[in-house]
């Protein structure tokens, strides 16, 4: 095979993994932004605000050491799972007595006259719910996060392919016709 021949199929090669590289780039960047915005669009319309600090859960804050969110609206997936894990949570298991809610859905179902234990059951149900809710929102939004930074990963790749096969390109222009491999 001559020179020439091999260093046309590596130039051919390096621009195709170029346009790869960036479609895949744009591709993540695609997932990462339906991701952001469909989380913020998501928590935007649940109206979830971090307690403000008149009101009782704020000291959940306080403990947690995140008080620059008091008062706040939740917006993104890192917010939610602090609202999921420092104020929902703590919230939850004060309710329970540190139970889970099968638990206590167990014993309100072995004794169906309990009425403060059937009230009990209720809200920690909610509680886990809006919880799960929440920390759904996190992952997607974590998810979006590591699509944002594999596209910056495959446009970086895209740029080092690009120059590597502007070098071919250069070498195959100065390489003797005459060479073989």
């Amino acid at each position: 095979m001559r020179r020439k021949t091999l260093d046309l199929i590596l130039n051919w090669v390096g621009l195709l993994l170029t346009v790869s590289f960036l479609l895949g780039g744009v591709g993540m960047l695609v997932g990462y932004n339906f991701t952001s915005s469909q989380v913020r669009s998501q928590l935007v319309e649940q109206k979830v605000f971090f307690p403000t600090s008149t009101e009782r859960d704020y000291q959940d804050l306080v403990k947690a050491n995140l008080t620059q969110y008091a008062g706040k609206q939740v917006l993104n997936g890192s917010q939610a799972q602090i609202f999921a894990n420092d104020i929902i949570a703590v919230d939850t298991a004060l309710i329970s007595g540190g139970k889970t809610y099968a638990q206590l859905s167990n014993a309100a179902l072995a004794d169906p006259s309990n009425k403060a234990l059937a009230s009990q059951v209720e809200l920690v149900f909610r509680g886990d719910t809006l919880r799960g809710l929440l920390l759904n929102a996190y992952a997607f939004g974590f998810i979006g996060e590591i699509a944002l930074y594999g596209s910056f990963g495959m446009f970086f790749a895209a740029l080092i392919m690009l120059v590597l096969t502007l070098l071919g390109i250069r070498h195959y222009k100065q390489a003797d016709p005459s060479d073989i491999v």
